[in-house]
């Protein structure tokens, strides 16, 4: 009998993560419609939207990265059937009565099928049990207010507590404008319970994608004990227009680029997203055995 429980408990989470991933995936999804065609930001060519799901939304004719969902990115790196979203219900708030912000939640929310940018769960990796995080960019750029701060605190200390090694998916235009300082409050916060983790012994995996930028590049993004990339992805505080208006000078080629970053030795490696699982279940394994947890 437990074991027709488990199969069941598996399959229930399972297919809500398919069915969240579906747009995307294009798996079992009402929506999917395989004739309609994408065209390519970088270089303006048409590919079917079966091409881009085969492909993880890598350009099939330039290999321009494309920003991916949330639950798509889990859907890609999570063993089937052992999805478990953490703190779903949790959801932005107007803390400072910004006139009209409450409507934009809403609109994001209906957008977006998110409660606010970040999505955190647990689940396995080949076998090994770990914490996820994700912001998603499709929601306010994944910009970090009060949410977004509380969700990612509360996805550290859950692997605080759980001795589970922890990854997070960064992609954020910085701080949410509208929460003003208590959204600038989130980084301090992030970074705190990052320490304790780390004080603990905890392995924290932070992978970088386009864009990451703002609070959370001054942050929890920064911190990792292994620091991964996306080919191509901006990273960095302020944006190289900012920087260059400021300086009065241009900006190397490539600058805040993930290759620049990893030449200078801000990040530690670039993983292409057709080696995201298997670089990190290497890196995972790397670390069961005599090393840190």
């Amino acid at each position: 009998m437990p074991k027709v429980l488990d199969a069941l408990t598996g399959l229930g989470r399972s297919s809500t993560l398919a069915r969240k991933a579906a747009p995307e995936s294009g798996e079992l999804s009402p929506i999917w419609q395989p004739p309609v065609f994408i065209t390519c930001p970088g270089c303006e060519r048409r590919a079917t939207r079966r091409a881009w799901a085969e492909s993880m939304y890598v350009c099939p004719n330039c290999g321009r990265y494309q920003p991916i969902g949330g639950y798509y990115r889990l859907s890609l790196i999570l063993d089937h059937g052992t999805f478990r979203e953490l703190d779903e219900k949790l959801e932005g708030n107007d803390p400072l009565h910004f006139p009209g912000y409450p409507e934009k939640l809403a609109k994001q929310t209906r957008k977006t099928g998110l409660s606010d940018a970040a999505i955190s769960a647990t689940g396995k990796i080949e076998g090994m049990p770990v914490v996820v995080v994700v912001l998603d960019s499709h929601f306010f750029m994944g910009s970090m207010g009060t949410a977004v701060g509380e969700k990612v605190t509360r996805a550290i200390e859950y692997a605080t507590n759980k001795k589970l090694p922890l990854i997070i998916f960064s992609a954020s235009g910085g701080a949410r404008m509208q929460e003003g300082i208590l959204s600038l409050m989130q980084m301090a916060k992030t970074s705190a319970a990052i320490e304790e983790f780390s004080s603990k012994g905890g392995l924290y995996i932070s992978y970088l994608t386009h864009p990451t930028t703002g609070g959370v590049t001054a942050s929890f993004a920064s911190l990792g004990d292994i620091m991964l990339a996306e080919p191509g992805a901006l990273i960095g505080f302020a944006g190289p227009r900012v920087i260059e208006q400021t300086i009065g000078e241009k900006l190397p080629a490539g600058f805040q680029r993930s290759e620049f970053q990893e030449e200078h030795g801000f990040v530690d490696a670039i993983v292409p997203r057709s080696e995201m699982k298997a670089t990190l279940a290497q890196i995972l394994r790397l670390h069961s055995k005599g090393g840190r947890r």
